[in-house]
């Protein structure tokens, strides 16, 4: 039986190679947002794409959100959390460059609030957590969060990200106060030591000095934050 990595490895070989076929559009999505199913040879799986021509302007993130996707997935790998699906950068694609994602199949009826009041997803939900500290993620909703059917914890959406100045906005505020999980610090420790070089191409070196001072911030004081109630610690809507 294959392990876990093996079968990530596969997939995103499979992303990285594999012919693309719209299926249709993510609803409730501000950007273009699709439903893809991915072949190569025999092997086939869904992905969500999103191409950078579908992108709406921001006035607080530059253009190329689907490369902060990418980036997201690889800042996973590199703290050893597993908790961005598979996702890489695909130059040719049906409507031009952008980022394959392979599809979370899950409940969609679940969502953060409802995971939190099961037990068997704490530490899952930890893990998520502690690592959009270290991304700075600027738009956590609940609908951000699934679960498969196996029970792993899943955060997506992850475009609004690594902006270099303090911009967290979050719902996962229950574990404030909490010291940070022990996968978390540590992969924390490898980032002050060195930012990956997978992150290089797909982040600005601003960007990545706000990294590595966010990973080195939480070795010093490993605990989950509290809210700045002078700030805006919430994304809209919650879900």
């Amino acid at each position: 039986m294959s392990t876990a990595a093996e079968r990530g490895a596969g997939r995103r070989a499979l992303l990285e190679a594999g012919d693309v076929e719209v299926e249709g559009r993510m609803p409730w999505s501000s950007n273009v947002t699709l439903l893809v199913t991915v072949r190569l040879g025999t092997d086939s799986t869904r992905a969500i794409y999103k191409p950078a021509a579908g992108e709406e302007p921001l006035w607080d993130f530059p253009g190329g959100l689907f490369r902060r996707e990418v980036a997201a997935y690889e800042l996973s790998v590199a703290m050893g959390l597993d908790v961005v699906p598979e996702t890489v950068l695909r130059a040719e694609a049906p409507f031009g460059e952008g980022s394959l994602q392979a599809f979370v199949d899950a409940d969609f009826s679940e969502h953060y609030f409802s995971l939190l009041e099961q037990p068997r997803h704490a530490a899952g939900l930890r893990l998520v957590a502690g690592f959009d500290l270290v991304a700075n993620n600027a738009d956590r909703k609940g609908g951000h969060v699934l679960v498969d059917g196996d029970g792993h914890v899943w955060g997506i959406d992850n475009g609004l990200c690594f902006h270099r100045a303090p911009k967290l906005r979050t719902v996962m505020w229950d574990f404030a106060g909490e010291p940070l999980p022990d996968a978390v610090v540590a992969g924390c420790r490898e980032l002050a030591r060195a930012v990956p070089a997978r992150l290089e191409a797909l982040l600005e070196p601003d960007e990545l000095d706000g990294l590595a001072g966010r990973a080195r911030a939480l070795l010093g004081e490993p605990r989950f934050p509290e809210p700045d109630p002078a700030g805006r610690p919430y994304p809209w809507p919650l879900v």
